[in-house]
């Protein structure tokens, strides 16, 4: 996200191997005005929890499409998704796919934020136990009809529960599935504590915790609601590595330092930049 509004800001091409899209359930502030971009009738939501009601802004995954599609426009995403790997080497990026180079990019200074595949822009600081950010989706067969959007809780694994209209149903429904979000070390990530399964029974336990229920079930002899178990399945799992900032700068690359917040500050006025497209959307 800091790279495209980075580049969106400043006018440059932008390189990359891998698309890094927003999480889903990352939102912008709700301050934040999106109307030079034309976005001004993104709405801010209100999220459920069990503490007080959170009010977050529009998607940042909508936000980051409109200046990805900006910068298309503009000619500035010049290998569009093409690109598989990346290699810099005494002032030139060698940009190739799965079979062959397919292009090499001369330049007089790079601004750098990070990309798994690429080698040779500068030596940085390599991690003994690096930490990854996991998602483990989870499918609700049973139980998954109610109002809560979101459960945090203090652990790094099953950090935050966050609850959606599920995707495996067609149409407008009222069945959430779930995303649980860890932090977990590149040691930890393969044992079984920290397993797909056991985030699976983690956030359940979370859940049951805070009293949630399944579907009723009526009485018991003694006059006591009964309620079905939670029935779930694991979908999938994503991991990616929290990227260390302890990288040296040479000569021709730079590593900027300027925080999201201050980039988005800076939206209105680079988007002046671009008003040839912008009017016309």
């Amino acid at each position: 996200m800091r790279a495209v509004l980075f580049a969106f800001n400043n006018e440059l091409p932008l390189f990359f191997s891998e698309i890094r899209r927003p999480f889903r359930f990352d939102y912008l502030a709700p301050d934040v005005c999106l109307e030079a971009v034309r976005l001004a009738s993104l709405e801010s939501r209100t999220l459920m929890t069990f503490g007080n009601d959170v009010v977050q802004g529009p998607e940042k995954r909508l936000l980051w499409e409109r200046l990805l599609f900006l910068l298309s426009l503009a000619g500035n995403v010049p290998l569009s998704t093409l690109c598989t790997s990346l290699r810099s080497s005494s002032k030139s990026l060698v940009c190739s796919n799965e079979y062959a180079k397919i292009a090499e990019v001369k330049y007089e200074e790079c601004y750098y934020f990070g990309d798994a595949n690429c080698t040779g822009i500068r030596p940085k600081e390599t991690l003994a136990n690096p930490t990854y950010v996991c998602y483990d989706w989870i499918a609700f067969h049973r139980g998954g009809k109610h109002e809560i959007d979101l459960i945090e809780t203090e652990d790094d694994f099953v950090n935050q529960i966050w609850f959606y209209p599920s995707d495996r149903i067609d149409g407008t429904t009222k069945v959430k599935d779930a995303c649980v979000v860890s932090r977990i070390s590149a040691e930890a990530l393969s044992t079984f504590d920290y397993s797909e399964t056991m985030a699976r029974f983690k956030a359940i336990a979370e859940m049951e915790s805070r009293g949630m229920k399944g579907k009723f079930n009526g009485y018991s002899p003694n006059g006591r609601p009964k309620y079905y178990k939670f029935k779930t399945s694991h979908l999938y799992r994503e991991k990616q590595q929290e990227h260390s900032e302890a990288w040296l700068e040479e000569d021709s690359i730079r590593a900027p330092t300027d925080t999201e917040e201050d980039l988005l500050q800076a939206i209105p006025t680079a988007a002046l930049a671009y008003d040839r497209i912008l009017r016309k959307l």
